[in-house]
């Protein structure tokens, strides 16, 4: 029997190490692609790469029925597997989602790219000191079962003038590929540019996620999306093997309702938090200041009977802020726990949540300004939804991600205008009016 387990045991890993090199040939083979086509984006002029937004908005909507037929198919397969409803959500596609995805790519195509060059100072002995925005290069984007994040992102690399390498998780991949293959690439064709430059890593499975973050040189930027523990995950291995992440794991939005809160309002924006539960910035944890507590939870029990939502309330068997949305099976969960004011509700938030987004409903103003000057997380809110915190309702521009690293750079919605390397450059001042793109 042992002998029988030994084999069974060497057979086992010596598929999983099949897999992996499958994996990592797939992923060095889109990466290369990527890498010699990143020329076409970072040398094309900006009426180029709006063009190639139009066009593959045009393609999304003369191939709707093609898309949404792959996309069935994923569902399909996905409840055929038992996964929870809302991860089918998150991967459902249907036309409004695809005629939402074709505005997305207009309302990005018309907004103006950051200027190339910019005047930062003059230099002694007549030199000027400028500021360069330079593209990455190839930018690879590890993303949850979503298709619409296809589009998201490829938007957000041709915008920025980056080449990407994608990889989806499995139960999506059908929907990706036809998105790229049928979308995505002919409209970069058809606008002059190589269609090459948007990879997708079409290899199932956990392995081809790794493969992504240990390749510093071909791909040196990685975008991650998912649930907490896996990303969290693949950010130690990236950094392991010297790729850089933007990595978004965690979420869970907080709301906090002040004694002078209008509960009708407070009822309302509840509400609209709750309108999808599969993403990162719904409500997650509503915090009641214990004055009101008696009057305002019970109206807040009785919203939620009506939403079928499910209501933890002390004391809590878990975390205060544990993400509902990536409880499988009871993601259709709100907790609820009192605050003694504006500033212990934003010392929570600060505290026991991931610090993605927290909204405090109320009429006055002191408590606002309290809650808001402790409140140090990527998004905060007074008399609005945290859903808001979002790159297209927010920013009016589609996002990679939302980044809540507590380090410089991009934080929140990730944006087009995030992905670029900064470069100083300094120039003889009588050589600046010969530079193209400089702003003074």
């Amino acid at each position: 029997m042992l002998a029988i387990l030994k084999v069974m045991r060497t057979e086992s890993e010596a598929a999983s190490g099949a897999d992996a090199a499958q994996a990592a040939a797939a992923v060095v083979a889109a990466g290369q692609a990527a890498c010699g086509a990143a020329p076409s984006l970072r040398d094309a002029p900006d009426d180029a790469l709006d063009e190639a937004l139009r066009l593959i908005a045009r393609r999304l909507a003369d191939q709707t029925l093609t898309v949404l037929a792959a996309n069935a198919d994923d569902v399909q397969a996905a409840r055929a597997a038992g996964l929870p409803e809302a991860f089918v959500d998150r991967l459902r596609l249907d036309p409004g989602r695809v005629a939402a995805m074709a505005d997305q790519l207009d309302t990005l195509a018309v907004i103006a790219s950051p200027p190339t060059r910019a005047f930062v100072r003059d230099l002694p002995d007549g030199l000027v000191l400028q500021e360069w925005r330079r593209p990455v290069g190839v930018i690879g984007a590890n993303f949850e079962a979503r298709p619409n994040v296809v589009v998201d992102v490829s938007s957000q690399l041709i915008k920025s003038r980056n080449a990407g390498v994608l990889r989806t998780g499995s139960s999506a991949i059908r929907s990706a590929a036809t998105l790229v293959d049928a979308v995505v690439g002919p409209a970069i064709a058809a606008a002059g540019l190589n269609p090459a430059v948007v990879q997708l890593v079409r290899v199932p499975g956990r392995e081809a996620a790794t493969a992504l973050v240990r390749q510093p040189r071909l791909i040196p930027l990685v975008i991650l999306r998912g649930s907490g523990e896996s990303t969290r995950a693949l950010a130690r291995e990236a950094a392991l093997h010297g790729v850089r992440t933007l990595a978004h794991a965690d979420g869970g939005a907080v709301m906090y309702l002040d004694q002078s809160a209008d509960v009708g309002l407070a009822l309302q924006l509840i509400e609209r938090s709750l309108d999808r539960l599969g993403v990162c910035n719904r409500l997650n944890l509503l915090l009641v200041q214990r004055t009101c507590w008696d009057e305002v939870v019970p109206q807040v029990l009785a919203l939620a009977e009506k939403l079928q939502i499910a209501v933890s309330l002390p004391p809590h068997q878990h975390p205060l802020g544990h993400e509902w949305a990536l409880a499988g099976g009871a993601e259709a969960t709100i907790t609820i726990a009192p605050a003694d004011g504006p500033g212990e509700a934003a010392d929570i938030a600060n505290n026991e949540t991931s610090r993605l987004a927290a909204a405090i409903v109320t009429a006055d103003e002191k408590a606002a300004r309290r809650f808001l000057d402790v409140y140090s997380g990527t998004g905060s809110f007074w008399n609005s939804s945290p859903r808001l915190l979002d790159g297209y309702k927010l920013l009016s521009l589609p996002e990679t991600g939302i980044n809540i690293d507590v380090v410089p750079g991009p934080r929140g919605p990730v944006t087009f205008r995030d992905l670029y390397l900064r470069q100083y450059v300094v120039v003889p001042s009588d050589r600046v009016a010969g530079l193209p793109h400089l702003e003074r």
